[in-house]
């Protein structure tokens, strides 16, 4: 068979894959969405979830979250008291320890209405330390803004090599590179008519056999 056809029949067994995952994955987006409605706290203990994400399990990095909240910690607690809870739960939770303690200086939610998505995320990549782009768009999408970002994970990386968006795995991606593969990915998603948004949550869903966050 054609190298054409065959990826032909990849399409349309992604696009037939979306349509019975669509419902679930916007039910998901839509609860980001009203994520994205919540206090102060909610947005800050969300863009701590999403520092501690990178290389750990998010459902480890999730109940960490949860109890550091539940302890109230989260908010005042020095260093000290935050590293025992983040260790054996996130990678590098000492880095991970300074980072968080950190954004409760640097993160100010009003950039959060500064209009384009893309300087959106751009200040807060600047700003906040321990935040790179895939961090900052999982943040972003979590709270309800990331209808045209991508946030390119090894699942997601992994699943645009599949259908040839990229033509190898990167060891590392730059700002330069990381924008430039979310430029193909939207080129992608729109050519087979799936939402950027929504097929990101698609390949994730198929990697991890769920719809998290």
């Amino acid at each position: 068979m054609p190298d054409f056809l065959k990826m032909m029949m990849k399409h349309r067994k992604l696009i037939e894959e979306y349509k019975n995952k669509k419902s679930d994955i916007q039910k998901r987006l839509h609860e980001f969405k009203e994520a994205g409605k919540g206090s102060a706290k909610d947005i800050f203990s969300e863009l701590c979830f999403c520092l501690l994400t990178p290389q750990s399990n998010a459902r480890r990095c999730d109940k960490a979250i949860e109890e550091l909240k539940k302890k109230r910690l989260l908010f005042k607690a020095p260093a000290a008291m935050i590293r025992p809870i983040l260790k054996g739960r996130s990678r590098f939770h000492n880095k991970k320890t300074v980072y968080l303690v950190s954004a409760r200086r640097s993160f100010d939610r009003s950039v959060l209405s500064g209009g384009d998505i893309l300087d959106v995320r751009k200040k807060i990549v600047e700003n906040i330390k321990g935040i790179g782009y895939k961090e900052a768009s999982h943040f972003l999408r979590n709270i309800g803004l990331g209808k045209d970002i991508a946030i390119l994970d090894r699942h997601i990386l992994k699943n645009l090599k599949r259908y040839d968006v990229i033509g190898k795995l990167p060891s590392s991606i730059s700002a330069k590179s990381y924008l430039n593969i979310e430029e193909k990915a939207r080129v992608f998603a729109r050519m087979i008519g799936i939402p950027l948004g929504e097929l990101d949550l698609l390949f994730w869903s198929r990697e991890t056999g769920e719809i998290f966050k």
